[in-house]
């Protein structure tokens, strides 16, 4: 620490801080217009000059030296101060000075004592109002530069600049044009950091920033969109959401958010919400009441087990809900109808990681905080585009790159990261295990393993080792397409690193070998001995969902109780049973894909579908149709009419996350709370309120009376959960697990002692390379990848609803220049894309994103048909589907 002198007081604050930092321990205001906390000091406004032992100087770039005496008070400096801002107001109208206390500017004019006289600019500089999200009035600009260093230096994505000369200086986006065409991605920082309300956000919140919340106070919650777990401030009026801002202290986010979080709530007055109860009556969906309702539901659940046994009803429970409706909604199958037949969408997207994870390592899964992964020198990004899907953890990544950290990404396509990376390897779609193990083959073969780990805490090293023989550079390029010239490259940054990290995304686990893929990608960073030491900093999944990985904590699978204690396992049924007072049935149930085999067979007679729109979004999307068409009781648990939900013969109402309580888990295994800022419209309910209405209405009563008692209950049944409460996490704010004991931390870093494999050691794995499940061929020549893009999560139910359909308005299919040439495809156009399975309609965008024989499309326009293209093929251990390998043909529509 640093000990200074402010007016005559000391003040200690850490090494490297600025005078402007000890001033404001001190507990004294200084205006700063051009200062932000989270931005490097400009200097450049002159309105925070102090007396530093004898000279005056800007506080904010003034470094904060032991010994220094600082003075603020004196009048001379406070003449010095209101001039200063006396000559920004001056060029401003009048209207810059509302006191409507929300501009920085205001409050520092009040403070100082000047009055809208002052402001004598003529305006008539015009204003940008093309943008949803972003609304600019260049006569409020001041030209600080904040706005700029902020996109620049937090974003990441460098789309504004300062244009003009002097008084006219002006911000503007760097690529000319209207703001809405520009490379801005509407991750709202700008807004939020702009001290005159020159950038806002159009509508009620106009002028809002995150340093001064109307009253009352917002509401603190975390973002129900990725897995990030992104803490925000809701601010309410009215009973309505005006304004979603990030947290300052978000212990993730530390006040960033993306445009989903950010500004993505429009969805929750949508007069599309589903406000009543649906029941289908002569083959149409009619509104009823609650009680009507429940009771369908209860009679079509006792008439499934009655027909069929238990195991004739399956529930599919959500990754978007949050732990307590995911825990009940395991209990009810369990307790109430006696099956093991619960699984979550964690089955389409990282199953193949907790399998993975777990065979190599011990525990389902990341291995580091991710305060940890951002102090990495080297990071290998694979089979992930965080800048889009996870723009925060994307944005912080790339900040770590910009400051030296070295780069290696593994994808097909140059987007994101791909673009600032040392190294990038462009893998065919399906070739993921050899690639991974032509890394290791170079680690091994050059030395770059850690000798004294492998020996004392790995076991599998001679199998693997014979195995990478057959994985030289030169035939790993002819499998993979990469050069091996690049291979060695990356390998040589990864195995030369001093701490490195690894972080993955769907790329590697939505594959017919995916869990292969997720433990030879492992392999890496444990003969590095980057897992469980100071010397890296371990594998990380990147989970799509906001609670992908707390759905599966807690239960909501078919072969594992809460805490992934195994069915198979007596003593971790004989925990639940304790708990419940029930048998726990000892065979795992049915997973996804085989719920829907069962109901097309006629052996599945119940299901309930909480929170998922399995048409749009599951694979071969018209086998899915068919299935729900061939159950007899299909209920949906839904905030729109969904694809799914049009299926149904039961739709019940539910609230979104932005109306629930309870916790989510985010990708680091971070507990967070999660608070309600509104109410559900209508008679909606919340699926935790519904799980017990369905179960009380069948005689039973669940316990658990409120989302607390659930986890409570829940560490009573699982123990590596049983330090957790909404009290520890309301005063904590983020908990990890494993967290057995509430008086101790939870483990943020795992395997620090031992791993937690039966033997303490942790598994290299040897599985041989084999071939996706599809092959492109003469008649389906190109091979398609799916995945997110910026604008839209999922589906798209609650993206779609708003001004992110105006940044992201249609479904594009992006190809190379040289496959649209070859099939006569213009760009814009539309195109009939067709596989084996199924047609989808897209629009043709041409570009070198992808590379020759690739194409690339999203899953947010469930209208344009996309999974019906993809394949059953799935992962064969975990059913995960193989949705980044389909064959498909492309011709102009």
């Amino acid at each position: 620490m640093t000990r200074i002198e402010v007016d005559g007081a000391a003040v200690d604050v850490p090494e490297g801080s600025s005078l402007l930092t000890a001033v404001r321990t001190a507990g004294i205001k200084l205006p700063s217009l051009c200062y932000d906390d989270r931005l490097s000091p400009a200097g450049s406004c002159r309105t925070c000059l102090v007396r530093a032992d004898g000279k005056i100087a800007a506080a904010c770039i003034t470094p904060a030296a032991s010994g220094t005496r600082v003075e603020t008070a004196t009048d001379d400096l406070r003449t010095l101060r209101r001039e200063a801002v006396e000559v920004i107001v001056s060029a401003l109208p009048p209207r810059a000075l509302a006191t409507d206390g929300r501009s920085e500017l205001a409050h520092a004019c009040e403070s100082l004592g000047i009055g809208p006289e002052t402001a004598r600019g003529a305006g008539g500089r015009g204003e940008d109002a093309s943008h949803p999200y972003v609304h600019l009035d260049r006569d409020l600009c001041i030209a600080c530069g904040r706005c700029v260093r902020m996109c620049a230096e937090v974003q990441g994505t460098f789309a504004l600049t300062l244009v003009g000369r002097g008084a006219d200086t002006v911000v503007a986006p760097g690529t000319g044009g209207p703001w809405a065409e520009s490379d801005c991605v509407a991750c709202g920082g700008c807004v939020d950091t702009c001290p005159t309300g020159a950038l806002t956000e159009p509508g009620p919140a106009t002028g809002l920033t995150s340093a001064s919340h109307p009253s009352p106070e917002p509401t603190r919650t975390i973002c129900g969109y990725c897995g990030v777990g992104c803490s925000l401030d809701v601010v309410t009026a009215g009973g309505k959401v005006t304004a979603v801002l990030p947290a300052r202290d978000g212990p993730v986010n530390q006040g960033h958010a993306c445009v989903k979080g950010r500004f993505a709530h429009g969805y929750l007055t949508s007069p599309e919400r589903l406000t009543r109860p649906l029941l289908r009556r002569d083959g149409h969906l009619e509104p009823v009441g609650w009680d009507e309702a429940l009771a369908q539901v209860a009679r079509g659940l006792r008439a499934a087990v009655d027909a069929g046994g238990p195991d004739a009803v399956a529930a599919i429970s959500s990754a978007r809900a949050t732990n307590e409706e995911n825990y009940l909604v395991q209990k009810f199958m369990r307790v109430v109808i006696g099956t093991n037949n619960v699984d979550n969408c964690s089955r389409l997207c990282h199953s193949p990681s907790a399998a993975g994870l777990t065979a190599s390592l011990g525990l389902p899964g990341g291995t580091d905080t991710f305060d940890d992964v951002e102090k990495a020198d080297c990071l290998l990004v694979v089979g992930a585009n965080p800048v889009e899907a996870h723009p925060v953890v994307g944005a912080r990544l790339l900040g770590r790159v910009l400051h030296g950290a070295k780069l290696v990404v593994a994808d097909p396509r140059a987007v994101g990261l791909a673009l600032h990376a040392d190294v990038h390897l462009r893998p065919r779609p399906g070739t993921n295990v050899a690639l991974f193990h032509g890394l290791a083959h170079v680690l091994l073969a050059e030395g770059l393993t850690d000798e004294e780990f492998l020996r004392e805490r790995v076991v599998g090293l001679p199998e693997l080792t014979e195995l990478l023989a057959d994985y030289r550079p030169d035939r790993v390029a002819d499998i993979t397409g990469v050069p091996a010239a690049d291979l060695l490259a990356a390998a040589r940054l990864y195995g030369r690193a001093r701490r490195p990290a690894i972080l993955y995304g769907l790329g590697v686990t939505e594959h017919l070998h995916g869990t292969d893929g997720v433990r030879s990608l492992t392999n890496l960073a444990i003969l590095r001995g980057a897992v469980g030491t100071d010397r890296g900093y371990g594998v990380n999944p990147l989970r799509g969902q906001n609670n992908v990985q707390g759905a599966s904590d807690m239960g909501a699978l078919p072969d594992f109780l809460p805490g992934y204690g195994r069915v198979s396992d007596p003593a971790a049924r004989s925990r639940a049973e304790a708990v419940w007072g029930v048998t726990v049935p000892g065979r795992p149930g049915l997973r996804i894909p085989a719920m829907f085999a069962a109901a097309r067979a006629g052996d599945l007679r119940a299901l309930w579908v909480i929170g998922e729109d399995v048409c749009a979004t599951d694979p071969d999307a018209n086998r899915v149709a068919r299935a729900l068409d061939a159950c007899p009781l299909v209920v949906c648990n839904e905030l729109f009419l969904s694809e799914t939900a049009r299926h149904a013969d039961v739709v019940l109402p539910v609230a979104s996350w932005l109306e629930k309580d309870g916790s989510f888990v985010n990708f680091d295994r971070r507990f967070q709370r999660v608070r309600p800022a509104v109410s559900p419209p209508g008679a909606a309910r919340s699926d935790f309120d519904v799980v017990h209405a369905v179960a009380a209405v069948m005689g039973v009563d669940l316990g658990c009376a409120t989302p607390a008692d659930a986890l409570a209950e829940c560490g009573r049944v699982a123990p590596v959960f049983a330090g957790l409460s909404h009290d520890r996490l309301d005063r904590e704010g983020a908990v990890p697990w494993p967290c057995p004991d509430p008086g101790r931390p939870g483990e943020a870093t795992l395997y620090a002692k031992r791993f937690a494999t039966p033997d303490g050691r942790a598994h290299l794995a040897a599985a041989p390379y084999l071939p996706p499940g599809e092959q492109p061929d003469d008649d389906y020549p190109l091979v398609l990848v799916t995945g997110r893009r910026w604008a839209h999560y999922n589906s798209g139910s609650m993206t779609r609803r708003g001004g992110n359909l105006e940044l992201d308005p249609v479904d594009f299919l992006d190809l190379h220049s040289d496959d649209a040439t070859r099939y006569d495809v213009r760009d814009g156009a539309q195109v009939t894309v067709e596989s084996r399975h199924g047609r989808a309609c897209l629009i043709a965008r041409v570009g070198e994103q992808t590379a020759p024989g690739q194409v690339f499309c999203s899953f947010h326009f469930p209208a344009s048909g996309v999974n019906r293209l993809t394949s059953g093929h799935a992962d064969t251990v975990t059913s995960c589907p193989e949705y980044k390998v389909t064959a498909v043909r492309v011709a102009s529509s």
